[in-house]
């Protein structure tokens, strides 16, 4: 599943960062979730590999779009200062965040090693 996720869906379906100071998933799926920007040349690289990852992956993992142009509170947040940058969100414990247009062994490999995901 890919979705472009507002401040509001986010605080209900990720975390709830007004609420709670420590770090608490509430989603049920390992999620990717891509900062980026609709003018920005290595996101529209990027924007595909993840299409093919969430039809590979499908139902094993979710993937999350935030857009930093209209989102800037998410992006702050996360102290977004490139895009992209993506987030790996396991069920348990710490996301963990990489930066640049990432190329999909690499997102497959972060999938097995971060995310536990086969």
């Amino acid at each position: 599943m890919i979705k472009d996720l507002t401040t509001a869906e986010f605080k209900t379906e990720v975390f709830d960062f007004e609420n709670d100071k420590e770090w608490k998933f509430l989603g049920t799926t390992p999620t990717i979730i891509d900062f980026h920007a609709e003018w920005c040349g290595p996101c529209k690289q990027l924007g595909p590999i993840l299409d093919e990852i969430g039809k590979e992956f499908d139902g094993k993992v979710n993937i999350l779009k935030i857009n930093v142009d209209t989102e800037n509170e998410l992006a702050s947040m996360f102290g977004i200062k490139s895009i992209p940058s993506v987030l790996f969100v396991p069920l348990e414990g710490q996301p963990q965040m990489a930066m640049g247009a990432l190329p999909k062994p690499d997102i497959v490999k972060a999938l097995k090693e971060i995310l536990n995901v086969e």
